[in-house]
């Protein structure tokens, strides 16, 4: 007949021994209590450094805040007069067509490089990495000059045979004015940086969700339009949404080239009236706004977007 031994289990039925409860060592008065039954009672321990950086950055806001307000020479009469004026209006205008002709053109062709670069063929990689390298070196200022005085390098562009008789010459100084050479320049520059974007995002898709589509008899094109870019949108829209706003600010620049954006349009003004730091608060408190819109329409996206943890 062979025992079992119950030393260790609890049975009611088998003659076995309940083993005692555990208890917390005692190790001083008021110690010797079950563990974890004076949780109720704990407090965050004090942390003085802590609220006194606090203090600091509260002193330091207030100080930035009583120099904004008490400082007559920032005019605030002369940006709430220029703040809504018709020369502002329409240079925010054309920042915000800029960026929106910007950000769609870069990304329909930042998303091709992104594909290219993936693809299985060498030369589309080559090419799609020559693109990237090349846009993502060349500092935005140089390529909208480059661009704005393409006609010294090609008086005429023509349409033909390569080594062959052209079909239509098109003079570059009439075709591309300030704003299509801005046009140009955003595009070509966006799209550099968007595609390392994009293909990051389509990077984090697993193989194994192409490979099921695949199975499915699904073509290329339908996989990639529903499955993986949908799935690769969660690593995508933090990156692009910040591009976005880069970009917003970014369009300032195309004032070197005469474009009337919204710092051009507060440059004209100043040069009449010398009042240069309202003008340049007028610029700036609209690009606080459109900024802080931009990035509220990312958030909710993003929460479109997110799936598991992240939503």
């Amino acid at each position: 007949m062979v025992s079992l031994s119950t030393e260790h289990g609890g049975g009611t039925g088998g003659g076995g021994r309940t083993p005692p409860a555990r208890r917390a060592p005692a190790d001083g008065p008021g110690r010797g209590t079950v563990e974890g039954a004076d949780a109720a009672f704990a407090r965050p321990r004090p942390r003085p450094l802590r609220w006194a950086v606090a203090a600091v950055g509260l002193v330091l806001l207030a100080m930035a805040l009583n120099a904004l307000i008490t400082n007559a020479a920032f005019r605030w009469d002369v940006v709430a007069k220029y703040l809504t004026g018709d020369t502002v209006l329409a240079g925010l205008f054309t920042t915000l067509w800029l960026t929106a002709v910007g950000f769609a053109g870069g990304a329909v062709l930042g998303t091709v490089l992104a594909v290219m670069r993936l693809s299985r063929n060498p030369v589309l990689v080559a090419l799609s990495f020559g693109y990237t390298w090349l846009f993502r070196s060349v500092p935005m200022l140089v390529q909208l000059l480059f661009w704005y005085n393409i006609s010294l390098l090609y008086p005429e562009l023509s349409l033909g045979l390569p080594f062959g008789p052209a079909f239509a010459e098109f003079p570059t100084e009439r075709m591309i004015s300030s704003l299509t050479a801005a046009v140009i320049g955003l595009v070509l520059h966006e799209a550099g940086q968007l595609a390392e974007i994009v293909r990051a995002g389509i990077l984090s898709v697993g193989r194994d969700q192409t490979e099921a589509a695949e199975a499915l008899g699904l073509g290329g094109w339908r996989i990639f339009r529903r499955i993986v870019l949908p799935q690769a949108m969660p690593a995508i829209l933090p990156p692009a949404g910040s591009q976005v706003i880069g970009l917003l600010k970014g369009t300032s620049i195309v004032s070197v080239i005469a474009v009337q954006d919204l710092l051009y349009a507060t440059q004209l003004i100043y040069n009449r009236n010398y009042l240069v730091i309202p003008l340049l608060l007028v610029a700036t408190l609209w690009y606080l706004l459109l900024t802080t819109l931009l990035s509220v329409v990312q958030h909710f996206v993003e929460r479109r977007y997110a799936t598991g943890e992240r939503a």
